[in-house]
C-alpha cells in the first residue's frame, strides 16, 4: 500500500531525527583501525577528479574532528600541509617533547617563527596540529566563555565528551605537578577541586592527551569517527589560494574551490560540486588561517596590491587583533633532578592568572638531556640582540654553547604564570606570497598595563608558593628559594630575542617584559563581526567558512585545545543539523 505525502514527510523527520541523534551521542564504535587512508598530495588525480560537498584546509586541532563529523554524511577532502603524526616519534611519545620543538628541518612537525616582539614560536606543520606539538593538558574553557561566544550549551555538552571518551584521560600525577598542587594550595590559591575538566576557580588536576606509557593521543585520531567512503585525507597539501567564482551577476564572489602545492611542487586543484550548501572550511589556525585569506585576495586592499594580489574583497581587519596569552616561566632549582612531566596541575586565579608547571627530560637516548631546545624555557641567557638580528639562526647558534654548562644548573623544574586574555593585542602581515613562509606576526606583549599588572600578580604568587613548607623541602640545602636568586636565574632560563636587563630584578615589570615566552596559544586575525559573521561564514563572500582559534578574542580556558577540538566536533554537527534539516524540510 502506497504511503500518503504525510507519511513519508513523518518518515524523513524521524530519519533526521534519529541521524542527528546519533551525531550528537557518537554511538558508533570507536577505533581507529577506522581511520581514513593517509595519502600524499601527490597522489591527487590530474584531468577531472571528484568534485567535494566540503574542503576543509588544514588537518589541525579542529579540522579532524570537524571534518570527521561532515563526513557522516557528506563527501570530505582534508588538505594538511604537513606529515602523519604516525610513527614520528618526536610527536608520539613525551620525552621527545622539547626534540620535536628543536626539529628545524623544512618537514619537521613544528615550523618556528619569531613574533616581530623577539618572542620565539612554533606553528604546528602535522595532521592534528597543535595536538602533536603542545604539553598535552586537557581543560575546558568556562562556562562564561561558552555563554560569550553564543554557543548551544546542551551541543557543547555533547561534543566535549565526544572528544574525551576517544583521546583523553587522567594523568598518574608526577611528583612536581604534586610538589605544586600543595604548594598552590598552602599559597592559598584554593580550593582543592580535585581531578576535573571543568574551569573553576582554585587548584585542580586536568586531562592529559598522554596516556600511561607516554604515548600522545592527537586529533588526528578522531578521523577514526568519520566515514572513510566519504572522507579523503591528503598530507603535504599546502593549499595557497582559495579559488573565487567572481563573475558579473553575482551578488558577492563564491568559493568554489582551491589550489594546493604537493610534496614534490606540483600544483593542483579542488572544487565543490554545484550544491548550494557546500562549503570551504579554512582551519588553518590563527596564523594560517589570516595568511590564506590574505593570499587568495581577502583582507586590506593596499596591503594585498603591495604584493600585487588581485583583490577579491577589502577588510581592513584581517590580520588584525592578533593576540598571544604571555607566559613567563621561573627556574626552581632542587637538590636531585625531577622526574620529566608537562602540564598537569593549574592554580586558576581570580585575577585572571594560571599558574602551571613542567620539569624533566625525558630518558631516551635520543632525548634532550641539558637544555630544553630553543623553543622553550632553557638555561642560557641570549645577550642583547637588535631587531634586524633577531633570527632563528641566532637562537640556535647561543643554544649550542648550554651544552658546556655543568649539567646540575638543570636540575630543577619550572613553575609557570601566564595571562588570561589578553588585552594587549597586535596584527599579522604578509612577508611573501609563498604560503610555505611565515608571515610576520606582532603580538605586542604586555602593551596594556592591566597585562603587565597581572603578570605582577602571577610572580608574586609563585614567591608564595616557594615560601610553603612544600618547596622548602624540595630546596638543595632544605631552607627554602631566595626569590632574589631564582629570579636572577630566571632572567637566564628563559630564551627569547628580547634586550635582558640581567642584574635588575628588582622591578617585576621589568623582568615580565625581559623573560616573556610564549606558551602557544595564539588567536586572533578572524574575528566575528569583523572577519567572519556569528556562524563563521566570511562576510562579503559565499561559500567560505572558517573553524579554528583565528575567530577568538581571547583564548579559552587555561590551555585552548581541549575547547578548539570540541568546536571542530560542534560546527561539524551544527552545520549537519542545518543542512539535513533543511533537506527534510524542517
Amino acid at each position: 500500500m502506497a504511503l500518503s505525502r504525510g507519511a513519508v514527510l513523518f518518515f524523513k523527520l524521524l530519519a533526521c531525527l534519529l541521524c542527528l541523534f546519533d551525531l550528537s551521542h557518537g554511538k558508533k564504535q570507536f577505533t581507529l583501525k577506522n581511520l581514513p587512508p593517509l595519502r600524499k598530495a601527490s597522489s591527487y588525480p590530474t584531468g577531472c577528479p571528484a568534485t567535494y560537498d566540503y574542503i576543509v584546509v588544514g588537518g589541525g586541532t579542529a579540522g579532524c574532528p570537524l571534518a570527521a563529523t561532515l563526513s557522516l554524511k557528506y563527501k570530505v577532502l582534508l588538505l594538511e600541509r604537513g606529515g602523519s603524526p604516525y610513527g614520528n616519534r618526536n610527536v608520539s611519545y613525551m620525552e621527545n617533547f622539547h626534540i620535536g620543538l628543536m626539529n628545524m628541518a623544512p618537514d619537521s612537525s613544528a615550523q618556528a617563527f619569531v613574533s616581530t616582539d623577539g618572542v620565539i614560536n612554533a606553528r604546528a606543520r602535522v595532521l592534528g596540529g597543535g595536538t602533536c606539538i603542545n604539553a598535552g593538558f586537557y581543560s575546558r574553557a568556562s562556562s562564561s566563555f561558552i555563554q560569550e561566544v553564543g554557543w548551544d550549551e546542551d551541543l557543547v555538552n555533547k561534543s566535549f565528551p565526544w572528544v574525551e571518551e576517544k583521546i583523553v584521560q587522567w594523568p598518574k600525577i608526577a611528583p612536581w605537578q604534586a610538589a605544586l598542587r600543595d604548594g598552590l594550595l598552602q599559597a592559598g590559591v584554593a580550593p582543592f577541586n580535585g581531578y576535573t575538566f571543568d574551569h573553576v576557580s582554585g587548584t585542580k588536576v586536568g586531562g592529559t592527551i598522554f596516556d600511561e606509557t607516554g604515548y600522545r593521543h592527537t586529533a588526528a585520531d578522531l578521523l577514526a569517527a568519520g566515514d572513510p567512503n566519504n572522507l579523503r585525507v591528503l598530507l603535504h597539501a599546502s593549499v595557497h589560494k582559495i579559488v573565487f567564482d567572481s563573475r558579473q551577476g553575482r551578488l558577492k564572489p563564491r568559493a568554489i574551490g582551491v589550489q594546493f602545492t604537493d610534496e614534490n611542487g606540483r600544483r593542483h586543484q579542488a572544487f565543490l560540486n554545484n550544491k548550494k550548501n557546500s562549503e570551504i572550511i579554512v582551519s588553518a589556525g590563527a596564523i594560517g588561517t589570516p595568511q590564506l585569506l590574505l593570499l587568495s585576495g581577502i583582507g586590506p586592499k593596499n596591503h594585498l596590491k603591495s604584493h600585487n594580489i588581485p583583490v577579491v574583497l577589502h577588510n581592513k581587519y584581517v590580520g588584525k587583533g592578533m593576540a598571544d596569552n604571555p607566559m613567563n616561566s621561573i627556574f626552581i632549582p632542587t637538590r636531585s633532578p625531577p622526574r620529566q612531566s608537562l602540564i598537569e596541575t593549574v592554580g586558576i586565579t581570580e585575577e585572571g592568572v594560571f599558574i602551571e608547571a613542567s620539569s624533566g627530560f625525558g630518558q631516551s637516548s635520543e632525548s634532550v638531556h641539558c637544555h630544553h631546545g630553543i623553543m622553550s624555557a632553557e638555561i642560557g641567557q641570549l645577550s642583547t640582540i637588535p631587531p634586524k638580528q633577531r633570527t632563528l639562526e641566532a637562537a640556535q647558534k647561543y643554544a649550542q654553547n648550554k651544552l658546556n654548562l655543568p649539567k646540575e644548573v638543570f636540575h630543577g623544574g619550572f613553575i609557570l604564570e601566564k595571562i588570561d586574555g589578553p588585552l594587549s593585542t597586535g596584527h599579522l602581515v604578509l612577508i611573501d606570497t609563498d604560503v610555505r613562509n611565515n608571515p610576520a606576526v606582532t603580538f605586542n606583549y604586555f602593551s596594556h598595563p592591566q597585562d603587565l599588572d597581572r603578570c605582577v600578580y602571577g610572580i608574586k604568587t609563585i614567591e608564595r608558593i616557594l615560601k610553603t613548607n612544600r618547596f622548602s623541602e624540595l630546596a638543595a640545602d632544605g631552607t627554602g628559594f631566595s626569590m632574589e636568586r631564582v629570579l636572577n636565574m630566571s632572567v637566564q632560563a628563559n630564551v627569547n630575542l628580547i634586550p635582558k636587563h640581567t642584574n635588575d630584578t628588582e622591578s617585576l615589570e621589568q623582568f615580565c617584559k625581559d623573560t616573556v615566552i610564549t606558551i602557544w596559544h595564539y588567536h586572533g586575525g578572524c574575528h566575528v563581526g569583523k572577519v567572519v559573521d556569528q556562524h563563521y561564514q566570511v562576510l562579503g563572500v559565499s561559500g567560505l567558512r572558517v573553524v579554528d582559534g583565528s575567530i577568538f578574542s581571547r583564548s579559552p580556558g587555561t590551555n585552548p585545545q581541549a575547547t578548539v577540538m570540541m568546536m571542530g566536533r560542534y560546527m561539524g554537527v551544527k552545520i549537519l543539523r542545518e543542512r539535513l534539516g533543511r533537506a527534510a524540510g524542517v
